[in-house]
């Protein structure tokens, strides 16, 4: 008996040694990666404000009306640069990747020399098998210091990974650092109480004469959705019917302000309100899109058409939300929004042109979350979108990896992957 209870005493104490042993180790790890964590983040917030502002002949500086709504004025074409899926980690595991993607941002935006710069999405991806933190709030720091060191106008609506069900800060902190924050170009509005989501905003063009020629509706396409709390099922929110709600009414309201303003100038020219929209997570109708064309034969039809671009994703191809919603029957009605820029999927980049509006992947930044993706190159970029003085607009995509785009740093070497366009005879995936 008593041998007997000093083996049990002898494994009490190995037992107790090997915990021991195992909790100093992790504390160990733990100190190192963050260690390593603060000095990569202080390292890319340096070089994030390291480069060179661009270089505006004449900057155009919005103004914020009564409702809260930013504008600019101008009787010349206006720019904007979709940004999507930057996915800073700004953790341990990811930080010569995120140095990776100031660069290009940095490279693009002196550039294009755009008026605005609207991020679709997924600025932060704080994934901690990944990224190696929980905190989102550090990449959302650097991407807004380095806007602010470019010296460019812009906003974002948010995507699914902003604020992760694990992350540190919800998406109510993120709205008020962003909205609240010292960051003068910053144009994001956390839109209005009653209405679902954070970022729900309008930005106005207008001409001289104070009559808007193009508005651009940023929205919150939320996150996960039928308990997939944390996105492993790939189970995406929806727009929701209030959100719907306000873009109808918020139509109409400056539909009615142009009206008003024509009456004001006794003219009689007057046209309907010019839109567009920007979002992360695709409308279901992109994959309605998409599968229109697939079955008949990677060919255009009446209602569809492909403007250009590969569908690069495998799978569904279009990961959109998981419900119908509302949002491009009221788009239809209204006659107002011509087009609609997602983010989301990263190596889908094409646009299509569906019952009359344009639906149109940006193309992404990412070398983070798609495993292997910083090696590839032919998906990376932006999209350029030029609105014209009568509400027309133009948009392409560029890549990255051009000539134009000249860097402060140097550009990694990746490999330019043969871009498959979407054909019968071709299929995309």
């Amino acid at each position: 008996m008593a041998k007997e209870k000093k083996g049990k005493s002898r494994r009490a104490r190995r037992f107790l040694r090997v915990l021991g042993a195992i909790v100093c180790l992790l504390i160990v790890f733990v100190c190192v990666t963050t260690l390593i964590t603060v000095i990569g983040d202080k390292a890319n917030m340096k070089k994030a404000l390291s480069f060179t502002p661009a270089q505006y002949e004449t900057q155009l500086v919005p103004e914020q009306d009564a409702d809260g709504n930013w504008s600019f004025t101008t009787d010349r074409p206006f720019k904007v640069l979709q940004l999507t899926d930057i996915h800073i980690g700004a953790g341990w595991m990811c930080l010569k990747k995120d140095s990776m993607v100031l660069n290009a941002i940095a490279a693009m935006v002196t550039a294009e020399k755009p008026d605005l710069v609207i991020v679709t999405g997924d600025v932060a991806y704080p994934v901690p098998f990944q990224a190696g933190t929980f905190n989102n709030k550090s990449a959302a720091k650097i991407f807004a210091a380095l806007m602010e060191q470019l010296g460019v106008y812009w906003t974002l609506g948010f995507g699914n990974h902003d604020t992760e069900a694990y992350s540190y800060y919800s998406r109510a902190y993120m709205s008020r650092f962003y909205e609240e924050g010292d960051y003068p170009h910053c144009l994001f509005t956390a839109g209005p109480e009653d209405v679902d989501g954070f970022g729900n905003q309008i930005i106005n063009v207008r001409n001289p004469d104070g009559i808007i020629t193009q508005s651009f509706f940023v929205f919150d396409s939320h996150s996960y959705t039928d308990n997939d709390w944390f996105g492993i099922l790939w189970k995406y929110d929806n727009i929701h019917e209030n959100q719907v709600a306000w873009y109808k009414e918020s139509v109409k309201k400056l539909n009615a302000e142009n009206d008003a303003r024509y009456l004001e100038l006794g003219r009689t020219d007057k046209s309907d309100l010019k839109s567009l929209a920007f979002f992360h997570i695709p409308l279901v109708e992109m994959k309605n899109a998409w599968d229109a064309y697939v079955d008949n034969g990677y060919k255009d039809s009446d209602n569809v058409k492909l403007i250009y671009g590969v569908a690069g994703e495998t799978g569904k191809v279009v990961y959109c939300g998981m419900h119908e919603d509302d949002l491009f029957e009221t788009m239809q009605a209204l006659g107002s929004t011509q087009g609609v820029f997602f983010g989301h999927d990263h190596d889908n980049n094409f646009s299509m042109d569906y019952n009359g509006i344009r639906l149109t992947y940006g193309m992404s930044l990412d070398y983070l979350a798609y495993p292997g993706i910083y090696k590839r190159g032919a998906q990376r970029g932006c999209t350029v979108i030029t609105v014209n003085p009568d509400g027309t607009f133009e948009y392409n995509q560029e890549n990255y990896y051009q000539a134009k785009y000249v860097s402060q740093y140097e550009k990694e070497q990746v490999v330019m992957q043969e871009v498959t366009y979407a054909t019968a005879d071709n299929e995309a995936n």
